[in-house]
This record gives C-alpha cells, sequence and structure tokens, in this order.
C-alpha cells in the first residue's frame, strides 16, 4: 500500500478552525473511499493554548454535526511537522506567512491558504470566530464543510484515491 496523503490544518492557537477542520475531514475521509489513505492533524502557530480542548464553542458547533473534536488537544507547529506532512492547510494569510517563515531547512510540506487549495475560494480565508458568537462558529463550521468536500475532491482527482 501506499504512502497515505499527509495533511496538517494551521490556525492561530489551534482551539477554533483548524480543530473544527481537522474533525470535519476526518469524518468525511473516514466516510468515503479515502478511508485509511489519508491523515489528518491540527496543529496553531501560537503556543498559548497548547494542550487545552477546542473552544467549547468550536466543540458545539462540530457536535451539531454529529461531529466529536472534544478529544482533540492543541499543539504547536514544530520542525518535524514540515517533514512528516505532505501539506500544511493554513486557515489564513496571515498563518501562512508565519508557517512559511518557520520552515526548517530541507522543508517537505507545501504551504497553502486551505481555502484555495480546496477550490472554494482563490487567496480565500477562514475568519476567526474566537471574538464571535455561536453565529460565527456555525459559519465557520459551515465553511469548512464545503472545504473537505473540496479537499476530498483534489485528493481523489490528484492522487487517484
Amino acid at each position: 500500500m501506499a504512502e497515505p496523503v499527509r495533511l496538517l490544518v494551521v490556525c492561530l492557537g489551534n482551539i477554533c478552525r483548524s480543530p473544527v477542520a481537522e474533525g470535519v475531514l476526518r469524518a468525511r475521509i473516514a466516510a468515503s473511499t479515502l478511508a485509511g489513505q489519508v491523515e489528518v492533524d491540527s496543529a496553531g502557530t501560537g503556543d498559548w493554548h497548547v494542550g487545552q480542548p477546542p473552544d467549547r464553542r468550536a466543540i458545539a458547533s462540530a457536535a451539531g454535526h454529529g461531529i466529536d473534536i472534544s478529544g482533540l488537544r492543541a499543539r504547536q507547529l514544530a520542525a518535524d511537522d514540515y517533514r512528516r506532512f505532505d501539506w500544511l492547510l493554513c486557515a489564513d494569510r496571515a498563518n501562512l506567512r508565519d508557517v512559511e517563515a518557520r520552515a526548517p531547512r530541507g522543508a517537505h510540506a507545501r504551504a497553502v491558504l486551505l481555502l484555495d487549495w480546496a477550490g472554494i475560494e482563490a487567496d480565500g480565508e477562514v475568519p476567526d470566530p474566537y471574538t464571535g458568537g455561536p453565529v460565527q462558529f456555525e459559519q465557520v463550521f459551515q465553511l469548512l464543510d464545503r472545504a473537505a468536500d473540496g479537499v476530498i475532491s483534489r485528493l481523489r482527482r490528484e492522487h487517484r484515491l
């Protein structure tokens, strides 16, 4: 069996956007023909929330769609991630700049904007719902759900999975 395609979703603190994206992608991949052929994880560029569960509003939004992300724990992007993963899918341009700036020599992973890579919105960004409420978290969930469709389509097309 070929090596799995490895995706790392990156946002700022790894408690809102990236864990929701990780949960949606894992659920969608597990229910598709891509099961066992794609690995998904998430990380943040900052270290403020390392070890903490996702934001309670992110957990509630995902749970409302049958996805349990409560067991995830925030972690910071590490140098090894640039070697372990194929794609670093960034939530916004600031995350992308940070990820590119931290890339060690010999980095394997390619850093891109998630929405752009998924074919949802050219140069698009996933808004940070942290200072918002349930409505903003639900909007982000819906956007990431659409992005998951795009990711799966791209993986099937490019990797013939």
